[in-house]
């Protein structure tokens, strides 16, 4: 069958099937990168003012299951520990599932997040999903340690 949208199909394949790898790489950075900045900003944000910051967490959000201290400390610490690895791609699906799992809490204990902002969360969310399901990709430090390792 040699339809033209047979034909188009064809074409394009020829001319995407060898630029995806390498896209995927860039896709892959980019979204660490971008993650990484957002969470490491909301990190510095937090520890700019401390006594906000825990104020916050008695108040405002109801994390479940950790005190309201512990969970501030938790919380700030990954927000500034987690970016840095995911944008390194070390530990990459570690630091994005870490990222993950601090983005749904926020998600469950900030009851007033809502409209854009939760839109937000969603987007970030599905982000690292991405991350989780394809890994850091090949410009990671993770990819660099498996090769000189032969992991």
């Amino acid at each position: 069958m040699n339809s033209p949208i047979a034909c188009l199909l064809r074409q394009s394949s020829r001319v995407i099937t060898p630029l995806a790898p390498p896209l995927q790489d860039l896709a892959l950075l980019a979204l660490r990168l971008w993650l990484a900045w957002v969470f490491f900003r909301s990190g510095l944000t937090k520890i700019e003012d401390w006594d906000s910051t825990l104020f916050l967490f008695q108040e405002e959000y109801a994390v479940p299951l950790l005190p309201p201290t512990l969970a501030a400390w938790l919380g700030t610490g990954g927000e500034l520990v987690l970016p840095v690895l995911l944008a390194l791609g070390l530990a990459g699906r570690f630091a994005a599932l870490g990222l993950f799992v601090l983005n749904a809490v926020a998600v469950i204990s900030y009851p007033a997040l809502e409209g854009t902002a939760l839109d937000f969360h969603y987007q970030w969310g599905l982000m690292l999903f991405t991350l989780l399901a394809c890994g850091p990709g090949r410009l990671a430090l993770d990819a660099l340690i498996r090769r000189q390792y032969r992991l």
